[in-house]
């Protein structure tokens, strides 16, 4: 089932992979601010762009929704960047010679989506202060159908076999993950290596523990005090008592499917705000195919039929599904639901 869109999907994700280490191996990569301030580097556009082209040319009849849009690229104040980013989108896709068509591939994920039909999406690179920073972060895409995520491609191109070891960003050996899932096939992971080759793959599995006090638990590595105190006493509550590892971006549930972490919560304080489909939908299917649960703070399944938000949830609660109703009982004693 989905073969061709699987197949299609890891080969462009590992193609995009060498945008992010070249980008991110530059001693200042290329960025701004949007107008909401957070940064966004040469590589979100670039890998965008090669995505999207790639899907438009294998699936023309699926739409995609991704973060980035190409409006500043156009102003003429942008040149330069738009330069660069076309040069990115070059290293992988040397045919492409025109900045009016890498506009316009960026563009693509930002049109209308139905909710009843087949469509993709892709967050070029989640986690962006991660991957400023040199640390982690991940290239996240995913197929979803009537609100059903139906395969999810996983990249993380930082994060190691296991968080205990560590990488070289000079070693020409296998560095990073690939994670991939495809509805009710199960959750693998194939090496990322910086030498190419393509090493064979090997299913990925939550941890079947149920000790509280033997799991560990993630979180993000930046989030105000509140919100991380507020956490921990979740964590606490629900008798976990490891620290925890701190890390960026849809990592998170990798770490999680693949057994290093029994728990993922995600919260915060405003009660208005909601998450993004595309900061969850691939990591959420490897992390459900690998045999964990995924609701949001009050045990709701996560909707993703409501357009380009969870508008019909709230927070995040990931685990290996052993411990999901004791965290869920912690949240509802400790978290506001207004």
């Amino acid at each position: 089932m989905l073969e061709n869109e699987r197949q299609a999907a890891v080969d462009v994700v590992r193609s995009v992979v060498t945008i992010c280490r070249s980008v991110q191996g530059e001693l200042a990569p290329g960025r701004w601010d949007k107008e909401d301030r957070s940064p966004v580097t040469v590589a979100d556009l670039a890998v965008q762009a090669v995505v999207s082209g790639v899907l438009q040319d294998r699936f023309p009849q699926d739409p995609l929704m991704a973060e980035e849009g190409a409006a500043e690229l156009r102003l003429p104040s942008w040149s330069d960047l738009l330069s660069k980013v076309t040069e990115h989108v070059r290293s992988v896709a040397p045919n492409v010679v025109d900045q009016e068509r890498v506009l316009n591939w960026i563009e693509r994920g930002q049109q209308p989506i139905d909710p009843e039909r087949r469509y993709w999406v892709l967050d070029p690179v989640d986690g962006t202060k991660g991957f400023l920073r040199k640390e982690q972060y991940a290239i996240a895409l995913a197929l979803i159908e009537r609100g059903e995520v139906l395969l999810g491609v996983l990249a993380c191109p930082n994060l190691p076999p296991h968080l205990g070891d560590r990488l070289s960003p000079d070693a020409d050996e296998l560095t990073g993950q690939m994670y991939v899932a495809v509805r009710g096939e199960g959750a693998e992971c194939l090496p990322l290596p910086r030498a190419g080759g393509s090493p064979a793959s090997a299913p990925v599995h939550v941890t079947r523990e149920s000790t509280p006090a033997n799991l560990y638990w993630c979180e993000r590595v930046e989030a105000s005090s509140k919100n991380q105190d507020l956490t921990s006493q979740v964590v606490e509550q629900a008798g976990i008592t490891n620290p925890p590892f701190r890390i960026d971006s849809q990592a998170k549930y990798a770490v999680v499917a693949r057994g290093e972490a029994a728990l993922y919560l995600r919260h915060t304080l405003d009660p208005d705000y909601r998450e993004k489909v595309w900061d969850h939908a691939a990591g959420v299917l490897v992390m459900e195919e690998a045999g964990g649960r995924v609701t949001d703070l009050f045990g709701r399944p996560l909707d993703f039929s409501q357009g380009r938000q969870l508008s019909r949830n709230r927070g995040i609660v990931a685990t290996n599904g052993m411990i999901h109703e004791r965290v869920l009982a912690a949240v509802e004693e400790l978290l506001p639901r207004s």
